[in-house]
Formats: C-alpha cells, structure tokens, sequence
C-alpha cells in the first residue's frame, strides 16, 4: 500500500518538475527545480529497490 502512494507522488512530483523546467528561463525557480529533481531522484530509487527485492529470482 505505501509503495502505492510514493508511485503516486513520485508521478506528481516528475509531473510538477517538467512544468516548471518549460517556463521561460526568467520564471523559473532554482531552488524549486532542485528541490523537485531530489525529492523525484529519491522516490524513484525507493521504487526501484523495493522492486529489486520483490523480484523472486533472488532467492
């Protein structure tokens, strides 16, 4: 169920970044921009490695 709601926000957190990376460089906001890549970056490293355990090859 949590794996279910960070997929969730990780989508919305990709989706708020790519608007905000298609503003004119003058709109744009650093900081904003950083804040989403790293926040983004982890969640989908948090998926990824929750998905490589479930895998059943592993065992």
């Amino acid at each position: 169920m949590s794996i279910n709601i960070i997929s969730i926000v990780s989508i919305i957190i990709w989706i708020v970044l790519i608007t905000e990376l298609i503003k004119s460089s003058n709109e744009q906001n650093g900081r904003k921009i950083v804040m989403l890549l790293t926040a983004g970056s982890a969640s989908t490293l948090i998926l990824t490695v929750s998905l490589i355990q479930n895998i059943s090859f592993w065992n």
